[in-house]
């Protein structure tokens, strides 16, 4: 397998699945690739991708698997927290409802608030349940990214500004 290094992040997502597969984890369904903007430090723009997987790996031995792909494809977990990275693969959800261990939580703990996470995983399983809201996809993401009105202000108090007015 030929492992790209840091290089164009669609190219790297493609790849990846690729590793996936020839871990012998079937890719049952792939999202459309999306692009996002870092979180943190980062300057790098990065490409995202939901994958609906199957395996017989307990979710522990998942991220194993997981974390050794990261690597084979430049990925240090040390140094800065939300640096540029070549790689993160995710476990987000798992069909066996919500895990605890001391390196792995699902569903993953910040997965409600990313919409370059819930919008690929919505494109292709939408009617999934986060175990802790009973919420689908679908309906997470429609929360996340509706459009939100202005609140009504209401009796009380109020903020003006106050300038020079202009002479006519």
């Amino acid at each position: 397998m030929r492992v790209p290094g840091i290089g164009d992040p669609r190219q790297v997502v493609m790849a990846a699945l690729a590793a996936i597969a020839v871990e012998g984890i079937v890719l049952e369904a792939i999202s459309p690739l999306v692009s996002s903007r870092p979180i943190g430090p980062s300057r790098r723009r990065y490409a995202n991708a939901a994958a609906a997987i199957g395996c017989d790996l307990a979710p522990t031995e998942l991220l194993d698997v997981f974390q050794r792909l990261e690597r084979a494809f430049g990925r240090r977990h040390r140094g800065r927290r939300w640096g540029a990275r070549p790689l993160d693969l995710d476990i987000v959800l798992w069909n066996g409802g919500p895990w605890v261990s001391p390196d792995l939580t699902i569903p993953h703990a910040q997965f409600r608030g990313r919409a370059f996470v819930l919008g690929p995983a919505a494109a292709i399983a939408g009617n999934w349940r986060d175990p802790l809201t009973g919420l689908t996809l679908r309906h997470l993401r429609a929360r996340l990214t509706r459009p939100r009105p202005l609140r009504r202000a209401g009796h009380g108090r109020a903020l003006s500004s106050v300038g020079r007015a202009t002479d006519f």
